[in-house]
């Protein structure tokens, strides 16, 4: 149901004028007044510059695609391919172009929540959400509840590399193979002959993190090493998803297990700083440690020695939300599909030759 000015005088227990007043700034309002009215504007979800009742359904050319960090490469190729895919056979005239977005929410939950709302504001087409989630039940349901308002308002949702959300309001869910991905890479490196193997993980509270470090323990699992939950903890450290966390996290780990003989990283940036931290401290990859990543980056076979990651078909998977999100594709079967992860053997894995 559309909320009315009308819907939010009453939450703010004021009359429709004073929040005409409140909104369009043209006339003063005590500022306890003007409090209240904006709080009740952000609970009930008034679309500020909302249509007449007979377009409220009616949407702009505005799309809009959330990313965790702009520069990181995973989110960065992602956007890109999207953005392109969105603009395809538009010629800018008589109508069909769309003006993409890219809204860098900095990993903040409530970042998240106010991009969707401004969204929501400014009647966005479509809303494409990169990335892995936030693992916090409130999270869950207010994004739940605030990508469904997004739908019933005709704004196409689509998801991309990202698990899929309680409720009807995803037009299509693209999410990655990460658990597969992560347990691919691990038996690689226990093929090798490993297992003394630390984990450089990702923030705990990420569906990204989550899933690979289960992939992982699985493959640990399967081959019989024996990880207790002990060893879980010894052997795994958290961090941000970016060089500075791998250079530090494999400091600790090689503090906790000198013997380690590989290292897998949460993605292939954390990968980077695992390596720098391993030729600081006098040890050769991979003849004194292996070193594996996870995404295939474009500069991860331009390291040296070029990693062992998972690809992941960021561009692709881009074009497909792209083209999703207008329209041009098909949702998949059910709304949800898996796209799966590529173990891409480098140098930078080596059977052990120490521990």
């Amino acid at each position: 149901m559309t909320v009315t000015l009308a819907d939010v005088a009453a939450r703010a227990r004021v009359s429709p004028a004073t929040v005409s007043r409140v909104l369009n700034g043209n006339y003063p309002v005590a500022a306890t007044t003007r409090e209240r009215v904006l709080r009740a504007v952000d609970e009930l979800d008034y679309v500020l510059n909302g249509p007449a009742s007979s377009l409220a359904a009616a949407t702009s050319d505005l799309v809009g695609i959330l990313v965790n960090d702009i520069a990181d490469p995973f989110f960065g190729i992602m956007a890109g391919a999207a953005q392109t895919a969105i603009g395809e056979g538009a010629s800018g005239r008589a109508g069909g172009e769309k003006l993409a977005v890219v809204c860098n929410t900095g990993g903040s939950p409530e970042r998240e929540l106010t991009y969707l709302t401004l969204l929501q504001r400014q009647r966005a087409a479509a809303v494409v959400l990169t990335g892995g989630a936030l693992e916090d039940p409130d999270h869950i349901a207010a994004m739940s509840a605030k990508l469904a308002k997004l739908a019933d308002a005709g704004t196409t949702v689509v998801l991309c590399g990202r698990p899929p959300v309680p409720g009807e309001s995803v037009t299509a869910t693209l999410t990655f193979d990460n658990r597969g991905g992560g347990r691919r890479l691990t038996e690689h490196l226990i093929a090798l002959g490993h297992r003394r193997i630390g984990y450089v993980a990702g923030p705990v509270e990420r569906t990204t993190t989550r899933h690979r470090l289960e992939g992982h323990r699985a493959a640990l699992t399967a081959a019989g090493i024996d990880q207790g939950p002990d060893d879980h903890a010894r052997l795994t450290v958290h961090g941000s998803y970016d060089r500075r966390s791998g250079y530090d996290a494999t400091l600790e780990l090689l503090r906790r297990d000198p013997d380690l003989t590989a290292i897998v990283a949460a993605n292939d940036t954390v990968a980077l700083g695992a390596c720098a931290a391993l030729r600081d401290q006098g040890l050769r990859i991979p003849e004194d440690v292996s070193v594996a990543g996870f995404d295939d980056l474009p500069f991860s076979v331009d390291a040296v020695p070029a990693l062992t990651t998972v690809r992941l078909p960021l561009h692709e998977a881009g074009v497909r939300a792209g083209r999703l999100a207008m329209g041009k594709e098909a949702p998949p079967p059910g709304g949800i599909a898996t796209i799966g992860a590529e173990l891409m053997a480098r140098a930078s894995t080596a059977p052990p030759k120490r521990g």
